[in-house]
C-alpha cells in the first residue's frame, strides 16, 4: 500500500516576510520606535489609518466621506491635513483626538495641496474652478485665489514665497507671488511640463518632460531658459537631497536613477537601481542613503549617495509607491499600495549585517509589516 500523502498548508508571503524579520531580530535588543504617528490616506477604503510609531501598530482608522489622496503634516502644530481631490475637500485631523476637527472646500475638483513656506496656510490647486486657493490655518476657510488662465495639473511652492504652476495642455508654467496672490509671469515651456519643482534656494524652476525625455531649468526671476538637459528616461519622480545640491530622477525607459547637479546645471551620472525604479527618499544624516522603490519587484533598492554604490535590497509588500523617513532618520516607512500595508525598515540595518560586518549589496531585513487599509496612496509623519 502506498504511503499516505500529507498536504501542508500554504504559507502567505506576509507570513514569510514577518517570519524572516523576526528571525533576524532574534537575540538582539529591540530598537526604540519614534515618538509620533504616521497618518496614511487609504484611497480605496475612504479612511485615514493612524500608525503608532512607538509600537509600530495600527492605532485607529478615521473614516472620511470621500476618497483621500494626499496627506500633509504641520511641522509645529499637532494636526495633519488630508485632501480628497474628487470632492475638493480638505480635512483637518487633530492628533490628540485622532478625529476630523475641521474641513474646508473651495471648489469641486482639487489636484494637490502644500503648506505655505511660512506654515500659516494651505495652498490648494483646483481644476474646477482653475485656481490656486489659499486656506489660512487659523480659520480654515478659503481666502485669496490666484485665478489661472487654464486648468493646471501640479504645482510647487518655493522658499521665496512663489508658486510654480504647470499646465500640461497649454505647455506652460505660471509663476505667481503668494504675497500678492497674483501671477507674475507665464513661461512657455515648449514641452509638456510633466513635473515641476523649485530649486532649493528658489532661484530656478526645474521642469521634467516625459514625452521629450528632458529636464529644463528656467530662471525664476526672468523666466528665461537656463539649460535643457536630455535624459535617458521619461522623468516621473524627482527627489532632492537635504541641501538641494543633488536631484535624483526616475522614470520609464531604464532601470536606473539619473543624478543631476541643479546648481551647476549638469547631469552627473546614471546608476542602475533595481527593476522599474519609482518613488525615492534620501536620509538627512550620514551615512546618506537613497532609497528607491521598485513596484514591479516589490522591493526597495538602497544606494550610498557618497560612494554611488548599491548597498542593500529590502523585500517589502506589494507595489511600494511611497517612502517616508522619520525625522530622526532611524526608520523608513514604505507604503505598499496593493497589499495595503506599511513596511518598516530600520536604517541601521542597511549599513551592517547582523554580525556587524559592512553590508555589500545583500538582502537587508524588514523590521515589520503593518496592515493599514485598502490602497494606501499617501502618508505623513507627525511627531508628538
Amino acid at each position: 500500500m502506498p504511503a499516505p500523502v500529507t498536504f501542508r498548508p500554504l504559507v502567505s508571503r506576509r507570513t514569510l516576510l514577518l517570519g524572516s524579520a523576526a528571525a533576524l531580530a532574534c537575540g538582539r535588543p529591540k530598537p526604540s520606535g519614534f515618538s509620533g504617528y504616521c497618518f496614511v490616506a487609504n484611497q480605496g477604503g475612504r479612511s485615514v489609518g493612524v500608525v503608532d510609531l512607538t509600537r509600530f501598530r495600527l492605532r485607529k482608522q478615521i473614516p472620511l466621506d470621500a476618497a483621500p489622496a494626499a496627506v500633509v503634516a504641520h511641522p509645529a502644530r499637532p494636526v495633519v491635513f488630508v485632501l480628497a481631490p474628487d470632492a475638493g475637500t480638505v480635512y483637518e485631523i487633530d492628533a490628540a483626538s485622532l478625529s476630523v476637527s475641521r474641513r474646508a472646500r473651495a471648489g469641486t475638483r482639487a489636484v494637490a495641496m502644500q503648506l505655505a513656506p511660512r506654515n500659516d496656510a494651505l495652498w490648494v490647486l483646483y481644476r474646477e474652478p482653475a485656481a490656486l486657493v489659499e486656506i489660512p490655518l487659523d480659520s480654515l476657510r478659503p481666502a485669496r485665489r490666484i485665478r489661472l488662465p487654464a486648468p493646471a495639473d501640479h504645482f510647487d511652492l518655493g522658499r521665496e514665497n512663489q508658486a510654480a504652476i504647470a499646465s500640461l495642455a497649454s505647455h506652460s508654467i505660471v509663476v505667481a507671488s503668494l504675497a500678492s496672490a497674483a501671477i507674475e509671469r507665464t513661461i512657455a515651456a515648449g514641452v509638456e511640463p510633466s513635473l515641476v519643482r523649485f530649486q532649493w534656494d528658489g532661484k530656478q524652476v526645474l521642469v521634467g518632460s516625459r514625452p521629450e525625455r528632458c529636464l529644463t531649468i528656467f530662471d525664476s526671476a526672468s523666466g528665461k531658459t537656463v539649460v535643457r538637459l536630455p535624459l535617458p528616461i521619461a522623468p516621473r519622480n524627482f527627489c532632492f537631497n537635504a541641501d538641494g545640491g543633488q536631484l535624483f530622477v526616475t522614470g520609464e525607459g531604464a532601470d536606473a536613477v539619473v543624478i543631476v547637479f541643479p546648481y551647476s546645471t549638469e547631469i552627473d551620472q546614471t546608476i542602475l537601481a533595481g527593476r522599474a525604479p519609482g518613488a525615492m527618499a534620501v536620509t538627512g544624516t550620514a551615512p546618506f542613503y537613497l532609497l528607491v522603490a521598485n513596484p514591479d519587484s516589490n522591493g526597495i533598492t538602497v544606494m550610498d549617495v557618497d560612494t554611488r554604490t548599491l548597498v542593500a535590497l529590502v523585500q517589502v509588500g506589494q507595489e511600494p509607491r511611497q517612502i517616508l523617513l522619520t525625522p530622526d532618520n532611524q526608520w523608513a516607512l514604505v507604503l505598499n499600495e496593493t497589499s495595503g500595508d506599511v513596511a518598516v525598515i530600520r536604517i541601521f540595518s542597511l549599513a551592517v549585517t547582523p554580525n556587524g560586518a559592512p553590508r555589500r549589496f545583500k538582502s537587508a531585513p524588514l523590521f515589520t509589516l503593518i496592515p493599514v487599509g485598502e490602497k494606501p496612496v499617501s502618508a505623513a509623519i507627525l511627531a508628538v
